[in-house]
Formats: structure tokens, sequence, C-alpha cells
């Protein structure tokens, strides 16, 4: 018997009946075919088996009487179950197949007259034994249907009671493989982090002084920080049941659903008290309640609410900690973020040098570094780099060590890597053309101005080699480390900065006139502006005084630039677009002043950038003492 798969819908196979249940008419049919298909099959199995089709065997009824009346036939044997007979003629060894009918009377009477030996001789049926079969067969195949639309169904009725249920991940002992070693680059959050493991630990080292279990805690910062990692690293230390949750799956399209989540996953921690709940992104729960144009997310608050309520609510919650991840702390409710919910709220900031040492000794463990890497020079180079990217950087140089076919690891992978992130993949050099000889004069007006004017950052590189993302080339700084850590920049600074980002246009106007200009400098006069206003308008670094004309804490639910609300008349924003063109003509004056000064020394810095493609710091600080003389800071960084 076979069954198309065809004939079979999918409503009718593997759906549950409470998503798309069987209708009368189509059940009949899906029988009616599994009978028909049946009927066939008992036709093929029990039907007569067919004769060979030989005419020199097989002769008629009527050929077999005439041969009876003239005393031809010798014996018959007559099979009632097959209805055929098989005549043995005189003078012949192979027997004659006659098919009879149902009744054969003057046969009978025929041969009694004619005395000729006429044998009943039936063969075993198996009939009824076939048909036994088939029947089982097909009650067999009904009842596999039924069984198998029943299991959905149920399994449907589960899934359908489980919708409420916490999806959190649950390891009894957590084994993370993170322990507080492997954690690097972030001490302090390390140190306070700590104590919750004695928490869990040793309890009674602090309710015996009357303190009590922080309920929460907070862990806040940039991306790629290490807050996750932090929380690996608590569960692997305290050794107590873990749970471990994303904010966004308790967020559902019904209503109730995260509630009922965030109840069965409390409850299922008060079981196993003491634990921890590790919550990632809590900010996809958390946000502020009833913010936004059109009202909250009923869904979304009536899941805040819960979680508020289990945190610190009418119930008493003990030997339940609950660690939350977050790099956006401004969304948060405020109910949410007040002691008694979440205690303590630990930032977990960039690392500075030592701890970006620290974390690539760690990283570096199962990475075959050849003799002459120093970790140290790397973390001197990478200031602003989170954990994650330092990570990054070493899997990268080990990705282009591994392309180059060679046993270790070396500076220049390192370099390469790095520029990678920061710039882009590096990409075929340019052919000479004069499109190259632009940028060079582009790259060396920056470059320039980076090493001659005092307050700027030290030249690191400057290159020609266009990276991927448009970059045709590149002048790379290298930043102090106090600066990049303290964030507190001068005024001088930040004019400095301005007239190093218009170099590259200052050296195109000066070499090749107005009417040669190029795109290139856009990206350099957008942040230009942007600097230059934010001294007007937030630094009170102008004429307009110590005022905060506009901020940066823009509505959260409104975008950025909706969010944005100017606080001052139009006279205010008139003298604010004043001040922003005196300060950046006075740093494009002055760029253009230092270029046209120092065109020889420009043409020859060309030249070997054309030449080499790349200029180190150090060479090009050299080639630049030779014609002028270079600030105090300059050389004491050469």
């Amino acid at each position: 018997m076979q069954i198309r798969l065809d004939d079979l819908k999918p409503s009718q196979v593997g759906v549950p009946i409470q998503k798309n249940p069987f209708c009368a008419n189509q059940f009949r049919q899906l029988v009616g075919k599994i009978i028909a298909s049946c009927v066939v099959c008992h036709g093929v199995f029990m039907g007569n088996p067919a004769m060979a089709n030989t005419e020199s065997n097989i002769i008629s009824y009527s050929e077999l009487l005439r041969k009876i009346e003239t005393q031809q036939v010798k014996k018959i044997q007559f099979d009632p179950t097959r209805q055929i007979a098989k005549v043995t003629l005189k003078g012949e060894k192979e027997e004659k197949s006659v098919v009879l009918l149902a009744q054969n009377p003057e046969l009978v009477e025929l041969s009694r007259v004619k005395s000729i030996d006429f044998e009943v001789q039936r063969t075993t049926d198996s009939s009824a034994a076939v048909n036994l079969l088939l029947n089982l067969f097909l009650v067999v195949l009904m009842v596999s249907i039924l069984l198998m639309i029943l299991r959905r169904s149920a399994n449907a009725s589960n899934q359908a009671l489980s919708f409420g249920k916490s999806r959190a991940r649950f390891q009894m002992e957590a084994k993370t493989g993170v322990m507080f070693e492997d954690v690097a680059g972030i001490a302090e959050a390390k140190e306070e982090l700590q104590e919750v493991v004695v928490f869990l630990k040793q309890p009674e080292q602090f309710t015996a002084l009357g303190a009590r279990i922080p309920k929460g805690v907070l862990l806040v910062g940039k991306p790629g920080t290490g807050k996750t990692l932090l929380a690996r690293a608590i569960a692997g230390e305290a050794g107590v049941p873990f749970f471990s949750v994303s904010g966004s799956e308790f967020v559902e399209m019904f209503v109730g659903v995260g509630a009922s989540r965030v109840r069965d996953l409390f409850r299922k921690a008060k079981e196993n008290a003491p634990c921890l709940i590790f919550i990632d992104e809590i900010d996809a729960v958390g946000r502020q309640r009833g913010a936004g144009i059109g009202g909250g997310n009923d869904e979304r608050e009536q899941t805040l609410n819960q979680l508020l309520t289990e945190m610190d609510g009418f119930e008493v919650n003990t030997g339940t900690i609950v660690i939350a991840a977050t790099n956006r702390p401004d969304v948060l409710d405020a109910a949410l973020l007040r002691p008694g919910r979440f205690d303590r709220q630990i930032t977990v900031d960039l690392p500075n040098l030592k701890g970006r040492l620290g974390i690539l000794e760690v990283h570096a463990r199962n990475k075959k570094l050849g003799t002459d890497i120093s970790l140290d020079i790397i973390a001197r180079r990478t200031p602003g780099f989170s954990g994650a990217d330092l990570a990054n950087l070493l899997n990268e140089a080990a990705i282009l060590t591994a392309r180059r076919r060679k046993d270790a690891i070396t500076m220049v992978e390192i370099d390469d890597a790095i520029d990678r992130i920061t710039v882009g993949l590096s990409l075929t050099p340019l052919l000479d053309s004069k499109k190259k000889r632009l940028i060079a004069y582009h790259e060396i007006g920056h470059s320039l101005l980076m090493t001659l004017l005092p307050h700027a950052e030290p030249l690191n590189k400057v290159t020609i080699i266009p990276r991927s993302g448009g970059v045709g080339g590149f002048a790379q700084p290298l930043y102090g480390e106090d600066m990049i850590d303290s964030g507190l920049y001068t005024r001088a600074w930040l004019i400095d900065q301005i007239t190093i980002m218009l170099g590259g246009r200052a050296a195109e106007v000066e070499v090749f006139g107005d009417a040669e200009v190029t795109i290139g400098a856009s990206s350099d006069i957008r942040s230009v502006a942007d600097l230059a206003r934010e001294m007007v308008t937030r630094y009170g670094m102008s004429d307009l005084g110590l005022f905060t004309l506009e901020t940066s804490q823009n509505e959260i639910f409104l975008g950025r630039d909706l969010g944005t609300r100017s606080e001052y008349s139009e006279e205010i924003a008139i003298q604010i677009d004043h001040q922003v063109r005196e300060i950046v003509h006075h740093c494009y004056h002055q760029a253009r002043q230092i270029i046209r000064e120092q065109r020889l020394l420009i043409d020859r810095l060309v030249d070997l950038l054309l030449d080499q493609e790349t200029i180190e710091g150090e060479e090009f600080r050299q080639i630049v003492a030779e014609y002028t003389t270079l600030p105090s800071k300059q050389l004491v960084s050469a």
C-alpha cells in the first residue's frame, strides 16, 4: 500500500489541534483515501495468481469436453480453490491447464460416464490470512495517525501552559570557567564584587554585625568593558546556583507573559537560595515607565512592575542577589535604581595603562608571541581600547600571523592589527597618479601641523595606503596616557586639534589652488564644526561667557535630534554662529600660514611619502628638525 505525502496536507499532519483542527470533511477524505489504498492492495494480494500465458499448455473448456468425448483424456485434477483443472492427455507427458467456471456439473458427469480418473486436489487457501493482515495493517495505520495527532496536540497544550515559564538558564553549580584571576583591567569593580562572593559564602561574617546582603548589583559601563565577564567570574567564584537570562527574554507580544516569567524566575531562585540571578541588558525591560509620545508599553511596564515587586516588595526576598548589566543607565526607571533594589552601582570604565597591560597578559596566555613582542609597548599604543578591543587585537594579530605562515606573532602583525581595528583593512596601494599625490599633500598637511603645533600630540605615523571604508590615507597621532584617562582637554589643545583637522584642506588650497580642492576633507570639516560649537555652547570657551547653552542629554524616546532643545533666543543663536565661525577661521588661517611658510619641507616630505608610502613618526620628526625648530614637547617625545 502506498500513500503519497502530497495527499496529506500540512494542516492535517504535525500541527496541534488547537492551532489548526481537523474538519469532518477533511478527516473523511483522509480515511477514504487510506481505505481505497487498502482495497487496491487487497485486490492485488487476494486475486488469483496469473497463469503462464503459453498457448501450448492452455486449452479451452469446450475443447476439453471434445477430448473427453473422443477418449483422449487420461486424468483430470481439479483445484476448486483456483478454479483450474490439470488435464493429462493420452500419449502426452505435459499437462494442460483449463480455467473452469464456478459450477461444472457436465464435466463431472461426462468424466464419470467415460470412466476418466477425476480427482479433486484443493491447494492451501491463504486469502483469509492475507485479508486479516491487511485489516490489521489498516487499523494500525489509522491508530498511528490518530496518536500522532493527539501527541502534537498534547505538545501544543504543554507549550501553551509553559508560555509564562522563565527561560533563564540554570546551573546548580556554576561552571563558567572564569575566575577573578581571569579578569584584569578593572581592579576597583572586581574588589567591590569580591564582597558579594564573601556575602554568599560566609554571610554570618556580616549578619553578626547587623549588615544585610545587598539585593542587587548594577554593572554600568561602555560596551566591551567586561560586565558580563565579571558576572561569570562571580558565579565561578561563589559556587552557588546561578540563573542567567537576557532582559529581552521577558518581553513578549502577549500582555502578562513577562510578569509571569519574572515571578517564575524568582520562585525558582527562592527554592535554590542562596543563589545569583544575572540579567544581561536589563535596559530592555527596565526602561522608564510612561515615557514617550504615545505612552508606555503595557507589557513592558507590567514586567518592570513585577520585577520591582520581586526585588523589594511586600514579601521579604532573602538569599537572592540580582546582578544586572547595562550600557544605558540613563534610560532605566528611577524606582529600579534606588537602594533596596540595586544597592550598588558599579561603573566598569575603560582600562588604563596598567589595566590594559593586565588584559593583554590574560589574553596572551594561549598566543605564541615572538621575541620582539612587548606587551607594555602594545598597552601604551592602545589608549581608549576596551577589554574586548584588546582581545580582538591579539586575535587579529594571530590570524594575520597564520595567513602569512609565520611561527609566532611579531610586532609587524600587532601594528597591522591595530590599524585594521582603528582605521580599516588595508587595500592595494594606489599607482602613481595625481590622486595619489593629492592624498599625500593632504596627509602631510595634517602630519606637519601635528608636529609643529606646541599643544598637539606627537605623530605616530602617516601613510597613503588606502583602507576599507573609503579612507585614502591617514595621519595617526600618539595620544598621551594622561590626556585619555583624565578626559581634561585644555582650550589650547582644542584649538590645535581644530587647526590639525583643517591642515589637509589648507595643504590642498596652498598647493593646488581653490579650483582643485576635493571633498576629502568632508569628515574633517564636520568634526571641526562639532568641536568648535561645543567649545562655545558647552565649555564656555568663547566671548559669550561661562554659559552652558546646549546640553548633550537628549530625550530618551524622542531620538537624538528631536530631543535636543534650545534654551536661548535667536539673537544668542546668531552670536553662537559668529563665535564658531571666528574659531574655525582663526585656526584655518593659522594652518595655511604654517603650510605656506614650510612649502619646501612639505615638498620633500611628500616625495618621501610617495616613495615609501608610510613614514614613521620618529623619521618624520628628524626631517622636520632639519628645517625648523620643534616644540619642546615634540623634542621630549622624540
